[in-house]
């Protein structure tokens, strides 16, 4: 006993401990972070953990507990073992496995009583429950988003006196006096000109309404960012690159969590009525999954298992999708083809229930007043013809080339924002761009309006009773062909709107370019959809008067008859802007589908196919990357991309580390290191997980054990089990041998011990690994010849290799 407590007065017992390690397995911890731990002067949009790295590097062993229990490791779990630090990626594999293995237990325990076969019904029953409540949540905040915004970005112009929570709108589908010609203008809704000096005629009334405009957007912006700022960092930008990358498997605390919610939520709205060239969709889709993570935590089956957590972040995203366009059918494809990593036929259901649900519950709310899902609905009366493809086609080609110009501007001014001065000042940057924006929209009726609306006045197809600018014809009231409009020569109104639509596609190719990106919420859906609408619009207007002036040419003369209404200038603003988004996102089935449950267009998929397929080809020529891709390039996530090919002839040998003239390989040994030893380890390095071996010389592989599982066995150990000193041996293998007298208990650890690792060859080749790594979801592959650990290869080391094999900065890729 003298020698046994010598060793434990000895120099090597350290009396520090693990708590700083140790994060908490509870899933409130999941997703709060506090602000200070994201700082706008930091040059990453998403910032390293420097925190938790550096008190990784000062670890210093733990100290002996109070309780005298002995515990059995190999019986009793230990909490927090099996979760993950942060800017990690999760172990597939492991997450799987352990699923299947609840998954047994319930199965057999139900066959022993009543209550048993209850729980497990409940069990198999809690994932449609959690998708219902998901789309019932995820509806309503949309609808919320939807009215509000509606309401604030009436407000920068004016306010109604008969109820100032009503819209423009609204408002005057409330007044008694108010005609057809004129239902905008009704005695109950007052521009702020009449509030305040009672006219809205002359130049200084323009001035008051200009002043005010741009009063309200700037006020509207500055919330916006500086909310984001102080409560929830993460709620900025359109969260699909991040979203993609969650549900790869990374780690991300607080991204998905409650703060960034309701922030996001607020900010959005605020963003949005701002007038910026930005969008609420994407948020959306964050906003859901925000949704599903938080409901997730009701749930054990899910709150204790990050892979199936993330089948349900995938349903989450298909209902964000839903909501943001009115397209469950779409959000499905959307999350399937876009998003998600991990897509089984089962999350395929699910997510056809949770989009299902969050649809009627938007619809059931009706936030855009004409029982429809969407706002953008159309009826066009005019079939295509054959011919119309080759404009079709162009508006393809315009859409890839806008979207390959978007993606280089874009990525190259926020890699600017992340390496100059410019990324410490978000709040200066987004007044600054409100404020341009604001000032150069406010003469433009076009820019004036929201986007959303703007899009929609795009894809309208003139009726007898438009008012709109944009179909002031000169014989459209001559009714002679019964319903329909007839030929239509254009007039003043349609020539003064073509000018100021050209105009505004200049300031919304410009402005997009700067604005996604800021530290607020911004979508990038619909000012994609607006440039491409704009551009359709003019390219349709034209060919109408081409049509109409030339009908003898041999391109019309055999399918457009002389008087008929051949053209549809909407459909052609419908197929731009499906155009121009496929050449931003690159994305196909899911785009055409969301178009047409977007306008109710199904006869006009034909043309939607081509000018996507077009855009994608066109885009794909000039950068393979999509916007989302590219982000997260730029950001260094860890994001192994399915759709790419590895055609290098390199082997595991060449990319796993140590290298050649490196230091040897970390190891522990399965019976003859002591405590101490492994804490010294764990103090000198950064590796997150250690191969276990026989012995240092024969190299034989045993398994492979966590870092953080290390660490919090041994302050478990260090707690619960008393006499576990610096000199305590610690054993990986099945049984320990008898201890001898007065010397200090041993810890056994093979409870945490990985048996299985996945293992390849040194002669493998790297498009087999890369494969796997893929496939399997793996975090990293220990590298074998003959039997003998060599090495190991990590999915960073993946990626790094990747990346130089197409000569970029294989140093871009910061997490693993």
């Amino acid at each position: 006993m003298a020698m046994w407590q010598g060793a434990m007065d000895n120099r090597g017992f350290r009396q520090g401990s693990f708590s700083s390690f140790r994060s908490s397995s509870s899933d409130e911890d999941l997703m709060d972070i506090p602000a200070t731990a994201m700082d706008f002067s930091m040059r990453d949009d998403v910032p390293p953990l420097d925190r938790e790295v550096e008190e990784n590097k000062s670890y210093n062993g733990g100290g002996i507990g109070s309780s005298n229990r002995i515990m059995d490791f190999l019986e009793e779990p230990i909490p927090g073992v099996g979760t993950y630090d942060d800017f990690n990626t999760i172990d597939w594999v492991r997450e799987k496995s352990r699923d299947r293995d609840r998954h047994r237990e319930i199965t057999n325990k139900s066959k022993e009583s009543t209550w048993a076969l209850i729980h497990s019904v409940s069990d198999a029953f809690s994932g449609w429950l959690l998708m219902l409540l998901i789309g019932l949540l995820s509806g309503s905040l949309a609808g919320l988003i939807d009215i509000s915004a509606h309401w604030m970005t009436d407000l920068k112009e004016g306010i109604c006196t008969g109820g100032f929570w009503f819209n423009h709108e609204h408002c005057c589908w409330n007044s008694d006096h108010v005609t057809f010609e004129d239902r905008d203008k009704c005695p109950e809704w007052n521009s702020w000109s009449q509030l305040i000096i009672s006219t809205d005629e002359g130049a200084f009334a323009y001035i008051v309404n200009y002043f005010m405009y741009v009063l309200w957007a700037l006020l509207f912006a500055f919330l916006a960012v500086s909310l984001v700022k102080v409560f929830a960092p993460y709620a900025c930008g359109s969260g699909i690159p991040e979203i993609k990358t969650i549900l790869s498997g990374f780690i991300i605390r607080g991204y998905l969590g409650k703060w960034t919610l309701v922030i996001k939520t607020i900010t959005l709205v605020l963003a949005v009525s701002s007038g910026l060239s930005l969008g609420k969709e994407g948020p959306l889709v964050h906003v859901a999954c925000c949704c599903g993570n938080i409901l997730c935590h009701c749930f054990n089956k899910y709150r204790k298992n990050e892979a199936k957590r993330r089948e349900v972040l995938s349903a989450a995203a298909a209902a964000g999708v839903s909501v943001a366009f009115g397209a469950p059918i779409g959000g499905v494809l959307f999350s399937l083809e876009e998003v998600s990593y991990y897509f089984p036929l089962k999350t395929l259901w699910r997510s056809f229930f949770a989009a299902l649900v969050a649809a009627f519950t938007l619809r059931s709310i009706n936030p855009f007043g004409n029982s429809r899902l969407v706002l953008f609905y159309v009826e066009f009366h005019t079939p295509w013809h054959l011919f119309e493809l080759v404009p079709f086609i162009l508006l393809g080609i315009f859409g890839g080339l806008w979207g390959a110009l978007f993606i280089r501007t874009n990525i190259a001014w926020c890699r600017k924002r992340k390496t100059t001065q410019l990324g410490k000042y978000p709040v200066i940057e987004v007044l600054v761009v409100t404020a341009i924006t604001a000032i150069l929209a406010f003469p433009n009726e076009y820019t004036r309006m929201s986007t959303s609306e703007l899009i929609s006045e795009l894809f309208n197809d003139c009726g007898l009773l438009d008012s709109s600018k944009l179909c002031d014809y000169k014989n459209r009231f001559n009714t002679s062909k019964g319903g329909e409009l007839p030929d239509r020569p254009a007039g003043v109104g349609v020539y003064s709107a073509m000018w100021q639509l050209a105009l505004t596609l200049i300031l919304k190719i410009v402005i997009t370019i700067f604005t996604f990106g800021m530290k607020i919420p911004s979508g990038l859906f619909i000012p994609s959809m607006a440039v491409g609408a704009i551009a359709g619009r003019l390219l349709g207007v034209g060919m109408e008067q081409l049509a109409y002036y030339h009908q003898d040419w041999t391109i019309f003369n055999s399918w457009c008859s002389q008087g008929a209404d051949c053209i549809t200038p909407g459909l052609y603003a419908m197929v731009g802007a499906a155009a121009c988004l496929g050449g931003v996102t690159r994305m196909t089935v899911s785009l055409v589908v969301i178009m047409f449950e977007l306008t109710g267009g199904l006869e006009y998929i034909v043309p939607l196919m081509a000018a996507a397929m077009t855009s994608k080809w066109v885009a794909d020529a000039l950068g393979r990357e999509g916007i989302y891709d590219a982000h997260i390039r730029l950001n260094g996530y860890p994001f192994l991309e399915a759709k790419e090919e590895f055609a290098h002839k390199t082997l595991a040998m060449d990319v796993m580390k140590p290298r050649r003239n490196d230091p040897l390989l970390t190891v522990l040994t399965q019976d003859s290191m002591t405590v101490e030893d492994v804490e010294t380890i764990i103090s000198e390095t950064t590796y997150s997980g250690f191969p276990v071996v026989v012995s240092r010389e024969s190299q034989r592989l045993v398994g492979f054990v966590l870092r953080r599982d290390l660490i919090i066995s041994i302050e478990n150990a260090r707690k619960k089990q008393d006499g576990v000193v610096s000199t305590s041996i610690i054993y990986f293998t099945e049984h320990s041998p008898p201890v001898p007298p007065y010397t200090p208990p041993t810890l056994k650890l093979r409870n945490i011990l990985d048996l299985s690792p996945f293992t390849v060859t040194d002669l493998t080749p790297m498009e087999i690994v890369v494969d796997i790594f893929r496939k399997l979801g793996l975090r990293q592959c220990l590298v074998t010849h003959n039997g003998r650990l060599l090495g190991i290869i990590t999915k960073k080391d993946v990626l790094k290799h990747i990346a130089q094999m197409a000569n970029q900065d294989p140093d871009s890729i910061l997490f693993n």
